[in-house]
């Protein structure tokens, strides 16, 4: 699921701008939206509200009429809602979560702590073409359910009776006197990342007994308590799979050239430096 945001001050027109991404993107795919919203609005389930917002960050709130589904919670932190979305969306568009790091589009002079994919004063100046092939470019949002839906999908799935997984997660912390791990940043060697990960599954999926392996690690800025990376295994047989699933973390861990940068409360380095 691609996901983005757009952010800007309420009169910046990033409602409109949100509305006319969405009818670009809805004839490309599923298009979810969230809201950030401070507190519980009166919300109008048969306007506005219900055709672009999906998902929403308030009081608990939920909805059916014949365009689709309404919600909002307050019990929900966004990278929850947004896992979530991903097995079942090709776009995600976030209102709003200025402070997050996600890629946006900015109106006005608002502060973004993600990567900017446009600017503008308004949304009158955002060229919408070039907003979607950015778009087109970023790295998906990939889940461990996201990833197991899709490997159930397989051809020969009819013959396995496995499916091992591993997710590798941000550590805040090794003992009690260590200082937090605010954040990680993973940078891969573009093009040859892909290529040994791509070599990686081959070898593993051409074992007896394995039928499907899926693999992915999360690149940019990925925040203490965040999953970074997965390695999926549907197998006949629980052996298989389990072994495959070992060896795919080591290898791509050992073999795959993706730089680490760790940002503490006390210091920030490039692990591959410090090394």
């Amino acid at each position: 699921m691609k996901t983005l945001a757009v952010v800007g001050p309420s009169d910046s027109g990033k409602t409109t701008l949100i509305e006319r991404l969405v009818d670009r993107l809805d004839e490309r795919g599923s298009v979810a939206t969230i809201k950030h919203l401070d507190h519980a609005p009166d919300i109008d389930t048969h306007g506005k509200d219900t055709d672009r917002h999906r998902s929403a960050g308030a009081a608990v709130t939920y909805g059916v009429s014949e365009d689709g589904w309404f919600a909002t919670g307050d019990a929900r932190d966004l990278d929850e809602i947004l896992d979530d979305l991903a097995p079942d969306h090709d776009y995600a568009i976030v209102e709003g979560f200025s402070g997050r790091h996600l890629p946006a589009v900015v109106l006005g002079d608002r502060d973004h702590a993600g990567h900017e994919l446009a600017a503008a004063a308004d949304s009158d100046g955002i060229d919408l073409d070039a907003v979607c092939a950015a778009i087109d470019d970023l790295e998906p949002r990939v889940t461990l359910e996201s990833l197991v839906t899709e490997i159930k999908s397989a051809p020969n799935a009819d013959r396995s009776g496995a499916i091992a997984t591993f997710t590798g997660r941000v550590r805040t912390k090794d003992a009690d006197d260590d200082a937090p791990t605010e954040h990680l940043e993973f940078e891969a060697y573009e093009g040859v990342a892909d290529e040994r990960l791509a070599t990686i599954i081959d070898d593993l999926e051409a074992r007896e007994g394995v039928q499907r392996v899926l693999a992915h690690h999360r690149t940019g800025v990925i925040a203490a308590g965040e999953d970074i990376v997965f390695v999926v295994v549907l197998a006949g047989h629980r052996e298989a799979a389990f072994t495959a699933v070992s060896d795919g973390i080591d290898r791509l861990k050992d073999e795959v050239p993706i730089f680490k940068k760790e940002v503490t409360a006390d210091e920030q380095f490039w692990l591959h430096e410090r090394a």
